[in-house]
């Protein structure tokens, strides 16, 4: 019988990549990549925004997790202020909405369903 803990990580585990094509006039300005955040990540950003602030956090979260086609970060911490004062927050908040949300499209009833096989 598998284990449980091999059974999340084989299907949620952080080797899996997730994508958001950043659009304009529907057209692919570039593709953001990240891995799932884990616990410890969401620990760390939480210390590094030095806020309780929701905003905060995902731009945080952005600044660390987006990455390139080749696995390269695409923003460095020094762009956290130029982010904030010369992007439309529209965008920003899509590609945030869009690493927060990832992985949450399967149901409980089917992970268990997972867990069960």
């Amino acid at each position: 019988m598998t284990r449980a803990i091999e059974l999340l990580k084989n299907s949620f585990g952080v080797s899996q990549l997730y994508q958001h094509d950043v659009k304009k006039d529907n057209k692919i300005i570039f593709t953001v990549y990240w891995h799932p955040l884990t616990i410890s990540e969401r620990e760390s950003i939480q210390k590094k925004s030095m806020s309780e602030d929701a905003n905060e956090f995902a731009l945080q979260l952005m600044i660390e997790k987006a990455l390139d086609k080749d696995g390269g970060r695409l923003f460095q911490d020094g762009d956290k202020a130029s982010l904030r004062r010369e992007v439309e927050a529209v965008i920003l908040q899509e590609i945030q909405l869009a690493m927060i949300e990832a992985g949450q499209t399967k149901e409980v009833s089917e992970a268990k369903a997972d867990l069960k096989s």
